[in-house]
């Protein structure tokens, strides 16, 4: 047991190979190895900086540290279920290849500060990419956003129609949900950046130290307060599932209406054959496979999220080994958020929309109704008195099956005198949306202001 357990010297019997086989975490958070490593790295020439380790027990750990690094690289490392984590495969080689040096890397630390600081690393650099994937889909929106600033569609509540509005409208609505989810994950991305070097099991330690200068070296922009709440804290952690979950809320909203308007009953978008999949028994069948993958793959991010708060409600400072189970969500949530992020950005430029069903069904469910009440106002009536007699003139047109444009301007007077000749202007689809001419409004003039605002911020990410 010694021999092969770091932290053997208190034990004479084996583990037990259940248990062995229970506690290990080598196999899923080896991949914080890079982290683990600038980490150590950091440690080493800090203890050095501070008389508590030799420039030649330095170079020699810098040196092991490296060789390790490439070993891991090049998938010649051997990693070992018995040495438990990631942290202690990493030590034990180092010591096989820096002798008495490498057994001296531990001092002033613990694996329960090690590990906070690994996965601080590897969230900061997630969020990096996960900010830069969302950039790149929103560019891709706004793009198709301009180019489709004048094509109407129906504009829906509650699945019904309510008002038309444009194409390039719509989409930027949905830039809008990822600009939020840019800068939440920002935000979190200044708490992920703390160190928790330093704070060791929980108390700090008695050794000398530079707790600054191993935050400078791995560009953490502070040092953690307080040591106890440092090596237990996993808010960092829930807070980026969190941000990624509602995220992935955003993208399945997204694609939910994705996979409504590539439907036989719409038809109002292509998704492009190279995002589509086929049935294995119905030939004609084009399936919009990768949207529904990404409305499922929310259950994923919300699973997490939820398995993450679970895991922290009942645990009493500090550290507790309950915290080995943040990884793999955590994992599971980052990778799940790139891929969906990665897809959806190569699917938006290759679709292609219908805009002669678009405006065929924003034409459908007497859509300008609103305007027809507006128009009313503006010539005398209260709202509510030309409500009334607008859904009069509904009423009129759904007894017959027309619009309400198609009604004749008698049968127009006859809701209401105050309607001229002039209202069928009123009644169009261009002068509907046309009529929305102010900020934050689906007139296409609006929409390609909005678009360029858009393509500022954007460039500003």
């Amino acid at each position: 047991m010694s021999a092969e357990k770091l932290w053997g010297g208190r034990f004479s019997d084996s583990t037990d190979a259940a248990v062995e086989t229970f506690t290990a975490s080598e196999h899923f958070d080896r991949r914080l190895a890079q982290y683990d490593i600038a980490g150590s790295i950091a440690h080493a020439r800090m203890l050095c900086q501070c008389g508590v380790l030799t420039a030649t027990e330095r170079d020699a750990i810098v040196e092991g540290l490296g060789a390790v690094a490439r070993e891991i690289s090049d998938g010649s490392f051997e990693w070992s279920a018995g040495l438990e984590d990631v942290h202690m495969n990493i030590e034990a080689r180092l010591t096989a290849l820096a002798g008495e040096a490498g057994k001296k890397l531990h001092t002033a630390r613990s694996r329960n500060d090690q590990v906070v600081t690994d996965l601080r690393l590897f969230l900061r650099d997630a969020i990096d990419q996960a900010t830069a994937s969302i950039t790149a889909l929103q560019r891709s929106l706004v793009e198709l956003a301009e180019r489709e600033a004048e094509t109407i569609m129906p504009g829906l509540t509650h699945l019904q129609s309510a008002q038309p509005v444009t194409l390039g409208h719509h989409l930027l609505a949905w830039n809008e949900m990822l600009e939020r989810d840019w800068q939440r994950f920002g935000e979190c991305r200044a708490r992920v950046n703390v160190s928790p070097l330093g704070s060791a099991a929980l108390a700090g330690t008695s050794f000398p130290i530079d707790r600054q200068m191993t935050a400078a070296e791995l560009g953490f922009s502070e040092v953690a307060n307080n040591s106890l709440d440092a090596v237990s804290d996993r808010d960092f952690a829930i807070e980026f599932c969190f941000a990624a979950t509602l995220l992935h809320v955003h993208l399945s909203r997204m694609a939910e209406e994705l996979v409504l308007w590539a439907s036989e009953s719409c038809r109002y978008v292509d998704l492009g054959d190279a995002f589509c999949t086929g049935s294995s028994i119905m030939p004609q069948k084009k399936n919009p496979d990768v949207a529904e993958l990404v409305r499922g793959k929310s259950g994923r991010a919300v699973g997490n999220l939820v398995s993450l708060l679970v895991l922290m409600k009942g645990q009493p400072l500090a550290y507790n080994r309950d915290n080995q189970e943040d990884k793999e969500p955590l994992f599971d949530t980052v990778d799940t958020t790139m891929a969906s992020l990665e897809v959806l950005a190569a699917m938006v430029p290759n679709m292609t929309f219908d805009r002669a069903r678009l405006r065929q069904a924003a034409a459908q469910g007497h859509a300008t109704a609103t305007d027809l009440a507006d128009y009313l106002v503006c010539r005398g009536l209260s709202f509510r008195d030309a409500h009334q007699a607008v859904g009069q003139s509904v009423r009129l047109a759904a007894g017959r099956g027309l619009e309400l444009a198609e009604l004749s301007l008698a049968e127009l007077r006859d809701c209401c005198g105050e309607i001229d000749e002039d209202v069928y202007a009123v009644l169009t689809l261009e002068g509907s949306v046309g009529a929305r001419d102010h900020v934050g409004g689906t007139a296409p003039v609006q929409v390609r202001a909005a678009a360029a605002a858009a393509r500022d911020r954007l460039a500003d990410h």
